[in-house]
């Protein structure tokens, strides 16, 4: 009997702790409907970003949840302020989605005097929309504390206004920088070490964001470069700085042995970099797959590539199958001397090797099918398209 009570005082127990959350759960849900459903305000703000700014639906309700528009006025205003400076719906659209509190800016006192100024520098045309676009931070920070004090400062290093706009195109992020604690030690951290003024405006016009690292790791960096034995009046030293400034430690270690599980020794492994730093910019995998050809395939010695690390920076894909394809057809037909350099053959430019080793074998059909297919003698390497030509940094590209 007593065993019987306290069942059903159980059972009874748990029939009202479902019915309260079955309460809950309906007032939960209930509640998440309510926010779920658009306000009026909502409505006209997914209603503008879609018709007028070329939002997505999706990204229309999304930014609609960050922004109040009251009303269209200014946001109308903005948008002819961006039409009338060359901006198509597309480059509207992207800007919108990277700021859409550009929306709510005063067109006339905080927007048109920063593209005032970006045009009066030459960001122009077709550039300014494209410039704009690269950084949403560039219409929000003000013109007198950081875009005016930091073009003056780039431009006091580049020397003219042509100089300064392929500077700041290069990486638009310069322009957040803080002149006092990033950009003007780190200057003065090269110029501390030797770097000729010509190199500093150099590496800015390359790549300014290498001045952005934190100062304390800039000033190791230097270190590193010249204990590694580039000297800082080299076109070289600036081209380490670009490449290290850009890498984490984990990463460069994971690059370095990729390297050295070729056979290359530690030493090998800096002479390379001294001659070119920029093969560190090509991916672990991009490393592997280039050294892995050379080495495996055409039976170059781990040395060469030491010797002539331009190799790690050309497309496999691209340049490397299609040439070598080709020279394995003149080889079979023995069309070539037995001294060719294929090294050379591998890095010079598109013309120089078409002028050597193609355009002479018009008439060959397998010459010509094999550069244009990138096909191996008697082999279709169907292997080849998994290589990725990924990490190729845009100055090894011809």
């Amino acid at each position: 009997m007593f065993r019987l009570i306290c069942k059903t005082l159980v059972d009874k127990r748990r029939s009202v702790d479902l019915s309260i959350n079955y309460v809950r759960y309906i007032q939960t849900q209930s509640s998440r409907s309510s926010i779920s459903k658009p306000t009026n305000q909502q409505s006209l703000a997914v209603s503008f970003l879609t018709n007028s700014c070329g939002l997505s639906l999706e990204k229309a309700i999304s930014v609609a949840k960050v922004i109040n528009i009251h009303n269209t006025v200014k946001p109308n205003s903005v948008l002819q302020l961006l039409t009338s400076r060359g901006f198509d719906k597309s480059q509207i659209a992207t800007l919108i989605s990277k700021n859409p509190t550009l929306l709510l800016a005063d067109p006339e006192k905080s927007l048109r005097p920063k593209i005032d100024y970006f045009e009066s520098v030459g960001i122009s045309g077709a550039d300014l929309p494209k410039f704009l676009c690269s950084n949403k931070q560039l219409l929000v920070v003000s013109l007198k504390s950081n875009i005016i004090p930091i073009f003056e400062f780039l431009k006091g290093l580049v020397q003219t206004n042509v100089n300064l706009v392929h500077a700041v195109k290069q990486s638009s992020r310069i322009i957040n920088c803080n002149i006092e604690k990033r950009l003007a030690p780190n200057v003065n951290t090269l110029r501390a070490h030797g770097v000729p003024e010509h190199l500093i405006a150099k590496l800015i016009m390359i790549h300014p964001s290498s001045l952005i690292k934190r100062r304390d790791l800039f000033k190791t960096m230097m270190d590193v470069i010249k204990k590694i034995g580039i000297e800082p009046t080299n076109f070289m030293f600036i081209l380490a700085v670009r490449s290290m400034s850009v890498l984490s430690k984990a990463t460069w270690e994971k690059k370095k042995d990729a390297l050295m599980s070729f056979s290359w020794s530690e030493d090998e492994f800096y002479l390379a970099f001294k001659r070119q730093p920029m093969l560190m910019l090509s991916s672990t995998k991009k490393i592997r797959e280039l050294m892995d050809f050379f080495v495996n395939e055409i039976g170059l010695k781990p040395l060469d590539i030491v010797r002539c690390p331009n190799l790690l920076l050309i497309s496999l894909k691209k340049r490397v199958l299609p040439r070598w394809s080709v020279l394995q057809v003149l080889m079979s037909k023995n069309l070539l001397k037995k001294d060719i350099d294929f090294i050379q053959a591998l890095i010079v430019t598109k013309p120089v090797f078409e002028r050597r080793f193609v355009t002479s074998y018009m008439d060959d059909s397998e010459v010509m099918m094999a550069y244009r297919d990138g096909l191996r003698v008697q082999a279709v390497v169907a292997d080849c398209k998994n290589y990725s030509d990924e990490g190729d940094p845009e100055l090894s590209r011809t």
